[in-house]
């Protein structure tokens, strides 16, 4: 039995959609066995798949084959999570971030408010991958 790595990632509840498991693999977020591939390789039993969202890369290994979508009690009998515990670590790490304090009452900020609290965004450095990923999630 031959079954799309895509319709395999939906099949096992790693990706909500197909097409969501297919953009993932064409933007390279995909590995198999360390390497890139295609929405239509095939899985096989034993292939290690890492799946990197947002900062962590989650690990995999096919137990087994499956193309229809499974109950989530029954995915670890076609796959099992090997993450390693470094990896799921960064989800507890506290993220920065930015508050700008304004007076109680003041409304909403001006255009010369907006745009220094736009000035004080660019300086600081953000990872736009961060960004896009954590859509996501």
């Amino acid at each position: 039995m031959d079954v799309r790595l895509d319709k395999y990632l939906w099949a096992v509840r790693i990706f909500k959609t197909r097409s969501d498991a297919a953009d993932a693999i064409r933007n390279n977020r995909v590995t198999v066995n360390g390497a890139y591939a295609k929405p239509s390789r095939d899985a096989k039993v034993g292939d290690k798949i890492d799946v990197k969202r947002g900062l962590i890369t989650y690990s995999y290994l096919v137990l087994e084959l499956v193309s229809n979508r499974q109950p989530a009690k029954n995915v670890s009998q076609y796959c099992q999570n090997i993450t390693p515990q470094s990896e799921l670590d960064k989800l507890n790490i506290p993220r920065e971030t930015i508050f700008v304090f304004r007076e109680r009452g003041t409304g909403r900020p001006t255009k010369k408010e907006r745009r220094e609290i736009d000035a004080v965004m660019d300086e600081m450095f953000f990872d736009d991958e961060l960004f896009d990923d954590e859509d996501e999630l």
